[in-house]
């Protein structure tokens, strides 16, 4: 689970304003923001290689040079205040943001720029491929800086990601890796880290930049704190009672609950987060594609979706609507039948060997607990027992990436608003393993994902095609996935909070400078 974004409504108004002469401190003595999560927060420290949960912390210590406005469905100003490219949309030109300092003391400018991005780049791992088409970086001022690219993608998106997109001070300390891994930032954003418990409920804790350059003028959140609580009920209980500010994702009960209680507020939108069913291509009984096309069409999907109530909604091909890629039409459906016959050929099914499948999930995902009984029932007069393995997410990952499991189940959103990642990042070959956890490995598949960055710049039509006929392989093809559903983004905050909104470019995160505390 690669584990949605209030707009930056305040950040946009100051896009083309100087920051403060003198900067504003930071409020004190006011409540917290209590963010809860089910699963951990911090899997990975480093703003080159981070590539899951964190993004909901690292969103308010971080910053990256654009921001996706959902409303405009277009690129904003955020370190960068304006930006032009090329009649050929190979050069790129960002002009920064005066006046931003690093939590570490040192200004950020396009030297800073041009060293964040290159370190990034050269890690090679998590969503570093977003800069794939960058063939240059060249610093033309200390504002200023140009990108030169092999071939035409839109930079000014790029450049917006969730991921791989931070721009930070390189020079915070000489062994740069090993200073993150202690948790610690070099972020330019309204919040800094104080204190990580790693493992622990009270994970972490962020506190104001005193010198941020939005300033302090009006009323915000001086702390936030993240706290990880797998029980959704517990989690609903603190949100109740004055313990918690946000809570991320409510089931369809809970979320009814939270709608009818005095004191809370509700969001309901649409988002880019898909579940996925990934299967073991590479060894154990779904190395063979019949059991994998048998497994997949004994998903009781129409069932599924009812009993998840208002909380999800049916999947049609790979990517969600809303993105360029998205398949219409494609909603599977059980079958029952074609699974018994596909059993049986390959030896299994009814009077044939009994088949044993694990399945793990991370914990405090109620929706995966649903799916998980519903396909035990399902796979059981089909001779298949399913067991499901519940693990924090951090496990589970790092027991995928061994290869430990025949079916993994996540969720997955876009590093930017974009569709490119549900491929490339999930089914385009890679050894080792991050999130290809089906462990495809389809040259076939690869060669025509590798054609998509620049069609979908140059000829967004061919594109769609691409992804049509990618869909077409991974899910029929290859059947090394299964897409169950698309997420609802349903939460529940504090009633005074005012000032949140919902992004899917950025799943989850809550951009807490722009609220305006309750009370």
């Amino acid at each position: 689970m690669r584990r949605r974004l209030a707009a930056a409504v305040a950040l946009m108004m100051l896009a083309a304003c100087s920051p403060p002469p003198e900067p504003q401190r930071a409020p004190s003595g006011e409540s917290p923001f209590v963010y809860v999560e089910n699963t951990d927060i911090v899997t990975e420290w480093d703003p080159s290689r981070s590539y899951s949960n964190e993004i909901i912390a690292f969103q308010n210590v971080y910053e990256t040079l654009t921001y996706w406005n959902p409303v405009t469905k277009k690129s904003a100003p955020r370190l960068a205040t304006s930006w032009r490219s090329s009649a050929d949309g190979r050069t790129w030109t960002f002009q920064l943001r005066s006046g931003v300092t690093f939590h570490t003391g040192r200004t950020m400018d396009a030297q800073a720029v041009k060293a964040s991005i290159e370190r990034t780049i050269k890690a090679k791992t998590g969503a570093s491929y977003i800069w794939d088409a960058v063939s240059s970086i060249r610093v033309d001022g200390p504002l200023t800086v140009t990108f030169a690219l092999k071939y035409p993608v839109p930079l000014d998106l790029v450049a917006s990601a969730g991921y791989a997109a931070y721009i930070y001070d390189t020079k915070a300390a000489p062994d740069l890796t090993k200073w993150f891994q202690q948790g610690r930032d070099a972020g330019s954003g309204p919040y800094k880290v104080s204190r990580w418990n790693k493992g622990k409920e009270d994970e972490l804790t962020l506190t104001a930049y005193d010198a941020y350059w939005g300033g302090w003028e009006r009323p915000h959140y001086n702390t936030i704190k993240f706290r990880v609580v797998p029980d959704p009920e517990r989690a609903y209980r603190m949100l109740q009672r004055g313990e918690a500010s946000f809570v991320d994702r409510l089931d369809a009960e809970l979320f009814q609950r939270a709608q009818a209680a005095p004191g809370l507020r509700t969001s309901d939108r649409p988002s880019f987060t898909t579940a996925l069913l990934l299967f073991n291509t590479a060894q154990g009984p779904l190395k063979d594609i019949r059991v994998r096309k048998a497994v997949q069409r004994a998903i009781p999907y129409e069932a599924l979706v009812k009993a998840l109530g208002t909380s999800v909604a049916p999947a049609s091909g790979v990517i969600p609507e809303g993105l360029l890629g998205h398949v219409q039409n494609r909603t599977p459906k059980q079958d029952l039948e074609t699974a018994t016959r596909l059993l049986r050929q390959a030896g299994y099914g009814p009077g044939g060997r009994p088949l044993r499948l694990t399945m793990t999930y991370a914990e405090g995902e109620a929706d995966w607990q649903v799916l998980a009984r519903r396909l035990r029932s399902a796979l059981r007069p089909l001779n298949v027992t399913l067991r499901s393995r519940v693990m924090r997410w951090n496990e589970q990952w790092d027991l995928g990436k061994k290869r430990g499991q025949d079916i993994f189940a996540m969720y997955w959103w876009p590093d930017y608003a974009d569709g490119y990642s549900y491929f490339g990042q999930v089914f385009h070959s890679a050894d080792p393993p991050v999130f290809n956890l089906s462990y495809l490995n389809d040259q076939q598949l690869d060669a025509m994902l590798d054609t998509v960055p620049e069609l979908t710049v140059t000829d967004r039509l061919a594109a769609q095609r691409v992804y049509e006929r990618a869909t077409d392989r991974v899910l029929e093809q290859r059947a090394a996935a299964a897409v169950p559903w698309v997420v609802k983004s349903r939460r529940a905050l504090v009633g005074g909070v005012q000032g949140y909104d919902d992004n899917p470019a950025y799943p989850n995160v809550v951009f807490v400078y722009d609220l305006k505390p309750s009370g």
